[in-house]
């Protein structure tokens, strides 16, 4: 029996600190959730969670981008809807100047209503949305993929100078003659109108799939990244009380350690 080197007291010793290593960490785990609380904790993980998570932002990005280019549709389309009105309207209105019973101061009370609808149509020309032209020559290029950058250009719809609208908003129907000219030109911006809310229903349709083709990527990237990160909760609760169980044993046994060179004390009296 020796008394300058105390063996049992060492070994008891280094497994205590162990246990309180293991304890530490399992308790930094259950706090904050996350396994990887240290690099050192999964060097791995931690790298492939890094790459998910920019993933995840880059879909979430994409995600509102397309968002907010349905909402763009949604209300190029409720513009329309006004527009196809106030055509429908000016067409009925140039039938009506037609009408040889009618006096030249009832045509005139007609061209009048034309106008006013006519005006309306070229100041919806320039209306937007969040600054951006509604009804541009050129369609919107929306990031459909924040990873790879692929685009989706929505086709345009301009009612600006040199379109069918434009005409139309333009004419007057001042006599019989002069009405079915412009009746000719009504008729032509609604068959326009016709195709132009066509296409405004498939990019909004093409949109509408990619959206949820995004959303369904972006739950699929966060399920990958919680499986690689976050704690299970009940198998680390399990631990953790092992954990404690084990430091306040090496506790005790360290001190029964530290008692049991006292008895050669014993061999000296």
């Amino acid at each position: 029996m020796v008394i300058n080197t105390n063996m049992a007291a060492i070994t008891s010793a280094n497994n205590l600190n162990k246990s309180t290593n293991e304890l530490n960490n399992s308790l930094a785990e259950l706090s904050s959730g996350s396994k990887i609380v240290n690099p050192s904790d999964d060097p791995a993980g931690l790298a492939e969670s890094i790459a998910l998570n920019a993933q995840i932002g880059q879909t979430q990005a994409a995600n509102s981008n397309v968002s907010n280019a349905v909402s763009f549709s949604q209300t190029q389309d409720g513009y329309l809807q006004q527009v196809g009105a106030a055509l429908d309207q000016m067409s009925t209105l140039a039938v009506e100047a037609q009408d040889p019973t009618k006096t030249t101061s009832e045509i005139a009370d007609y061209d009048a209503e034309f106008s006013a609808l006519g005006s309306y149509i070229s100041n919806t020309a320039n209306a937007t949305f969040n600054g951006v032209s509604l009804f541009g020559a050129s369609g919107l290029s929306i990031t459909t993929d924040g990873t790879s950058g692929a685009t989706f250009t929505m086709t345009a719809v301009n009612l600006g100078s040199g379109t069918a609208y434009a005409t139309a908003a333009a004419d007057h129907i001042t006599s019989a003659t002069i009405a079915a000219a412009t009746l000719t030109n009504v008729t032509s911006a609604i068959t326009q109108l016709a195709t132009d809310r066509a296409n405004v229903g498939a990019n909004e349709e093409r949109l509408n799939y990619t959206g949820t083709e995004l959303g369904v990527l972006q739950d699929n990237l966060t399920a990958a990244n919680s499986g690689i990160t976050d704690v299970d909760v009940a198998t680390e609760s399990t631990k953790y009380a092992e954990y404690q169980i084990l430091v306040q044993s090496g506790t005790s046994m360290l001190a029964q350690a530290n008692q049991n060179p006292q008895s050669v004390l014993k061999l000296l009296q």
